[in-house]
């Protein structure tokens, strides 16, 4: 049998802060990572480089390090989800050190996007808005564990949410509105609550609502909101098979196993 040329599966990357890495885990029986994957299986390897704390400039820094160049026979980015702006709307503390001003915010992301080695693998780009903030919970943890305030407020982190939407129309990338999505539920499931007033999580409302179920921290997502986060991403992957004659098994980097080319005739006479 002649020497086989190496494949390697494409990939779907999640590049952003602890919201990332936190998809990897299993929470009350869903993983956001796992149920990506199985969408995805034998089509494409889900990467998550999800680093815990990193704000847009930790990311920008270690970009070279995390991202190689595309190289014949090495995987490619065709897909990549980018969720950063929770730690960079951290407020300047002698505590905390994360915070990265609005207008370098929103210059980190497009430079991240703009970047030489992702621009290489010319992937399908997602920019994704920040979640919601409880930070009526958050303040309480903050207190306790030793900050002289809140880290995070609810208008300021609102405001970066708004930054991404800002760069992703700017840098003509696809939008995925986590921050929306997630207060649209928490609105909708916290009865007699007025959307027209200072928001949920917010001191000024005095209520948490259903934010309570969704941001446990007052920061880092539930099941639930992973779930909600999976069911606006996902109908954004699969173009490439979805509505072809052969869906289920078309795009396989591998093919069928009864269909793979490289078996000889005796096996293929015995199938």
């Amino acid at each position: 049998m002649a020497a086989q040329t190496k494949v390697s599966y494409p990939q779907i990357v999640l590049f952003g802060d602890s919201l990332f890495q936190g998809a990897a885990e299993t929470l009350d029986g869903f993983s956001f990572q796992a149920a990506l994957q199985f969408q995805c299986n034998r089509r494409f390897d889900v990467v998550n480089r999800g680093l815990s704390g990193y704000n847009t400039s930790n990311a920008l820094k270690a970009l070279p390090q995390i991202f190689a160049s595309p190289v014949p026979g090495g995987p490619k980015i065709e897909y990549l989800f980018i969720l950063f702006g929770a730690n960079d709307a951290c407020v300047p503390l002698a505590t905390n050190h994360q915070h990265v001003s609005l207008d370098r915010f929103k210059a980190n992301l497009a430079s991240i996007i703009t970047h030489p080695t992702i621009a290489a693998h010319k992937p399908k780009i997602f920019l994704v808005t920040p979640p919601p903030l409880d930070e009526i919970r958050l303040t309480k943890l903050d207190l306790a564990a030793g900050h002289a305030s809140a880290t995070r407020y609810t208008k300021i982190s609102a405001a970066y949410s708004e930054a991404v939407r800002q760069v992703a129309a700017q840098q003509g990338v696809t939008l995925v509105d986590l921050h929306k999505a997630l207060m649209d539920t928490a609105i909708a499931k916290t009865l007699g609550f007025d959307p027209s007033g200072p928001a949920l999580g917010d001191p000024e409302s005095g209520v948490r609502g259903h934010l309570e179920h969704m941001l446990p921290d007052g920061l880092h997502m539930s099941a639930e909101s992973y779930r909600i986060f999976y069911s606006i991403v996902q109908p954004h992957v699969g173009s490439e098979w979805k509505g072809t004659p052969d869906e289920e098994k078309a795009g396989y980097v591998f093919p069928d196993w009864h269909a793979a080319p490289w078996l000889d005739e005796d096996e293929q006479a015995q199938l």
